[in-house]
């Protein structure tokens, strides 16, 4: 896991770079740094609304009595995804707009958590009786 990080601390800011050096000899220097500043803006304001969104469905949840435990993996993904589009790149841009869609996420978390199968024995249904129910 280590070797893979360091790979990829290598590797993704070489890659922005080219690939920020191709734009630019495309389209200018100018106008690939404001897309740059664009996108970040653009994501600030995403994730912002996504984030306002997701908290008070937590808080929605809660108030029914249900455990919104998806919701602050969605918060982790959503701040992975804040990183990312701050982050100047193209690539990382890219990466942080797809963790702005949420059935993306809700994919990610199924398959990065593991989740209660029945039949294994990881759920117990317990039904606790009193003896004073029993009492005449």
């Amino acid at each position: 896991m280590l070797r893979f990080l360091f790979l990829l601390f290598i590797t993704v800011p070489l890659l922005e770079l080219y690939v920020l050096i191709e734009v630019g000899s495309g389209i200018g220097g100018l106008t690939t740094i404001l897309l740059c500043l664009l996108t970040a803006a653009l994501g600030g304001l995403l994730i912002r609304w996504q984030g306002l969104n997701t908290l008070i469905d937590a808080q929605r949840r809660m108030a029914m009595g249900e455990l919104p435990a998806d919701h602050g993996f969605h918060g982790l993904l959503l701040a992975l995804a804040g990183l990312l589009l701050f982050t100047p790149g193209f690539i990382t841009d890219t990466a942080g707009f797809l963790l702005l869609i949420p059935a993306l996420r809700r994919l990610l978390i199924r398959r990065l958590l593991p989740t209660p199968r029945a039949g294994r024995g990881d759920i117990i249904d317990v039904e606790i009786i009193s003896h004073r129910d029993h009492l005449p």
